[in-house]
């Protein structure tokens, strides 16, 4: 196998071979975005390329040289090989169809050499376990079609092209003035002629617009060619979206309806290939009928309202703190129950969504399809909404300790709402803990990378997290959760050793009031204990054992949430 040329690319290969497999499995697909993004005639800065693969800045300087586009893809075709060899998938959990090498080339009408070529011009191929369970190199079917869509002419003449004689051309074109004659459209001729020569539609097409290229004084037909530019896809998209009904545009492109269909549902489908989906698979979204279920499940209408409360949560600034502030008032908080069906529904819906994705050719799109999917995905995006806002207190309530090192506030809550986010796209919901810990622990992160890093605090600034505790504190009953939160402490004090109470008591930040509780680490309270960090993990996990068999469900989801 050809070697990465670049040295700097060698040796991030040799660092991602001992990252966690689904750190790989991220990683690969961070590789598949790069290479739909490399133009082989631009050149690229190694930071570029080092930050798309891991999504982490180079802590160090390193040789200014850029690496071709060109060379970028031939190493980036390499490395996705031998990464994948460490982190291969079996096909079976996977949502779409892989083809080996040989079946992609069969199915074509291809040889591998022409498969080979394309990968070198950017199909994406990697490694995979297939269900005989040998490792071979495989292509994803979202990457053909990935393919497809960039090389649709490359595609259509490697796999149905055929060398016409002069002979040949001048047969196909009186039979298209015939045909065009009778007020058939070009679709029409060329459908009527494929069924009488038995040659491919593409090649028939190409034929006629070759032949009209080069004769324009002596053209078969009155509309222009079938051919449209990337740029008046583009315009006819961009108009359609602004609500300009479909006749309107037939006239204005000189277009058939369904020509304008075609375009406007081709770029339906692009936007859509472009989109990263985030989610947790789970086995139980294999079952087609248990997905059923899942979705007839009853939901909080609660969920699909649209609030009128900040469009993105990821740029927070003073300006829009009222708004914020709306959101926080209104937002309920998720009982345990509630969540895990969120999540659970949420999760699916992105699967049936990349389910769907997988099936849709770029050449032919199927509406249905493309539709069920836009659906699929404006729902997860409702549900993820209402997570998001649930939580928002979470990032308040964090960003208020961290805000007195220095960092300004709205800084912190934009970083707090982009890991809160995050953290709702990862969360696996079959683990059994609730998503407010993972959560925290994001945000946490988030802040520990930006902590004395911004402006002092100011006045200004200071007024706004004041504000903002202030109107949060009048959303919760206080004295409710501290007198549950006191009935939890007997309950702890009585059942578990002193050793098991201090580890909870602390952990989940029963000392204290609601307003200014103490919580440690595992770390931290190992050290308080002298133990170990896991030790510490196993004392707790029987401690919520025996709590569970005493508590209500309310009062154990107060204690883990």
């Amino acid at each position: 196998m050809r070697q990465i040329q670049d040295k700097r690319l060698a040796e991030l290969l040799m660092q991602l071979k001992y990252t966690p497999q689904q750190k790989r499995y991220q990683q690969l697909e961070a590789l598949d975005d790069l290479v739909a993004a490399i133009d082989p005639e631009k050149e690229y800065p190694f930071e570029f390329v080092h930050f798309r693969i891991t999504g982490f800045h180079l802590k160090r300087a390193i040789e200014p040289d850029g690496i071709s586009g060109r060379q970028l893809l031939e190493d980036l075709r390499v490395f996705i090989s031998k990464l994948s060899t460490h982190a291969a998938p079996e096909t079976a959990s996977l949502p779409e169809a892989v083809l080996t090498i040989g079946a992609l080339a069969k199915d074509l009408g291809v040889s591998t050499k022409t498969i080979d070529r394309w990968r070198k011009r950017g199909l994406v191929a990697r490694k995979f376990v297939f269900p005989d369970g040998v490792k071979r190199l495989g292509v994803l079917q979202s990457s053909m079609d990935h393919f497809r869509a960039a090389h649709p002419t490359c595609v259509c003449q490697a796999g149905e092209f055929r060398r016409l004689s002069n002979r040949q051309i001048e047969e196909i074109v009186l039979r298209a003035r015939a045909f065009a004659a009778e007020n058939l459209s070009r679709h029409q001729v060329i459908g009527r002629i494929a069924e009488e020569t038995g040659r491919a539609r593409e090649t028939l097409r190409y034929t006629l617009i070759n032949y009209e290229a080069a004769h324009p004084e002596d053209a078969i037909f009155d509309r222009p060619a079938g051919v449209v530019t990337p740029s008046q896809a583009a315009r006819i998209y961009e108009v359609f979206k602004a609500g300009k009904p479909v006749e309107e545009l037939m006239k204005q492109f000189d277009r058939s309806r369904s020509s304008i269909y075609r375009i406007i549902n081709q770029r339906r489908a692009a936007a859509l290939f472009a989109r990263k989906i985030r989610l947790v698979p789970s086995e139980e979204f294999q079952d087609e009928q248990t997905c059923r279920a899942i979705l007839a499940e009853g939901m909080d209408p609660d969920t699909k309202r649209t609030r009128h409360g900040l469009d993105s949560y990821e740029m927070m600034g003073e300006q829009l703190l009222p708004e914020y502030l709306q959101v926080l008032k209104e937002a309920p908080v998720l009982n345990g129950e509630t969540e895990l069906k969120l999540f659970r529904r949420y999760n699916c819906l992105k699967w049936l969504a990349l389910k769907n994705r997988s099936k849709i050719k770029m050449t032919q799109v199927s509406s249905r399809l493309l539709s069920e999917s836009e659906a699929f995905l404006a729902e997860a995006q409702g549900i993820e909404r209402r997570i998001v806002e649930a939580n928002l207190r979470l990032v308040v309530g964090i960003a208020s300790h961290h805000a007195a090192s220095g960092a300004g506030f709205a800084e912190l809550v934009s970083k707090g709402n982009y890991a809160l986010i995050k953290a709702v796209q990862e969360y696996n919901y079959t683990v059994g803990f609730r998503f407010g810990k993972r959560a925290s622990l994001s945000i946490a992160k988030e802040y520990a990378r930006v902590s004395g890093k911004s402006r002092e605090l100011s006045p200004t600034k200071a007024a706004s997290i004041g504000t903002i505790q202030r109107h949060l504190r009048e959303t919760i009953d206080i004295a409710a959760i501290e007198r549950a939160r006191h009935s939890l402490t007997h309950v702890i004090r009585n059942e578990l050793d002193a050793r098991e109470q201090h580890i909870i008591l602390y952990h989940f930040g029963l000392v204290g009031s609601d307003v200014k509780k103490q919580t440690k680490t595992l770390k931290q309270i190992g050290e308080d204990l002298d133990l170990s960090k896991e030790r510490v993990r196993q004392i707790e996990l029987v401690a919520l054992q025996k709590l569970r068999q005493c508590l209500s469900s309310k009062e154990f989801e107060l204690l883990t949430h």
